[in-house]
């Protein structure tokens, strides 16, 4: 089991943390459009305070640890491997909770090609603890804004992680979806669970649409953030998202894997036995 320096230490060599692979043009463009209010980067958060682009940078300074220097405008983005270890301890702690409470979950990725087996891992060792992990709205249609126009998708699970996928491209059930910011995907499982009349999740788990469309309706939600996602950073600063962890989140899927272990070490469960 790595040591929290040990973890401190993988985060910098995989740069999941220290200087990442999103650049600082990358972030800042985000800034600006957040605080244009743009649907793209909100990701289904309709923020009840006044983002500025400054609010914005003093923000992530804050919670990730980027240059609060609005003068510093080009090369690689910096996350704090401190702020990171202590948010992945909050989203232990988080998953902790839920193990005591058994309480009902949804998983969810807009990142499947990075990050699917961190959250397939966590789904099996939480209903392995005794968690039900919910799958609403399996093989339901969802229209999706993509850069292509508006294409039909699905939303399809992997070993209880949702995600999004164009029909015809693989068969249901295989690790490969969408890359997508929607918040479209949690509204429509939500929904097929409300009008179901069954069990609505207690805690959402995921990144981009799937946390900040979950916390905008009500749901308690943890995920995982790049520097360039402001909108789950004010979504926790406005009490509507539990734990944002800083990272970078398109790196080599398995850099994940040590994360994943130390997450389950802390949450007092049993290492996974999944990985895709």
């Amino acid at each position: 089991m790595l040591s929290t320096a040990a973890l401190r230490a993988h985060l910098l060599a995989a740069r999941l943390a220290g200087p990442v692979a999103t650049s600082r043009e990358e972030s800042l463009r985000s800034y600006r459009l957040f605080a244009a209010r743009d649907p793209r980067v909100l990701l289904g958060l309709d923020p009840e305070w006044r983002w500025g682009e400054g609010d914005l940078l003093r923000l992530m300074a804050d919670k990730c640890g980027v240059s609060a220097d609005p003068s510093h405008v080009s090369g690689p983005d910096v996350i704090d491997p401190e702020r990171t270890v202590a948010a992945l301890e909050a989203f232990a702690e988080r998953l902790r909770e839920a193990v005591r409470a058994r309480s009902p979950l949804l998983f969810g990725t807009g990142h499947p090609h990075r990050l699917l087996g961190f959250y397939v891992s966590l789904a099996q060792a939480l209903s392995a603890a005794g968690c039900v992990v919910l799958t609403p709205a399996q093989g339901v249609g969802v229209d999706m804004v993509t850069r292509f126009g508006v294409r039909a998708h699905r939303i399809d699970y992997v070993r209880g992680v949702a995600l999004v996928r164009e029909p015809g491209a693989r068969e249901p059930g295989s690790a490969t979806g969408a890359h997508t910011h929607s918040p479209l995907p949690v509204r429509i499982a939500l929904g097929a669970l409300a009008e179901a009349g069954g069990p609505l999740p207690e805690l959402v788990v995921g990144d981009h649409g799937w946390v900040c469309g979950a916390g905008q309706l009500g749901v308690d939600t943890i995920g995982l953030a790049d520097t360039d996602d402001p909108a789950l950073f004010v979504g926790e600063a406005e009490g509507r998202v539990s734990v944002a962890v800083p990272l970078d989140d398109a790196v080599r899927s398995d850099y994940y894997r040590p994360l994943l272990r130390w997450v389950l070490h802390r949450a007092s469960l049993p290492p996974g036995q999944e990985w895709l």
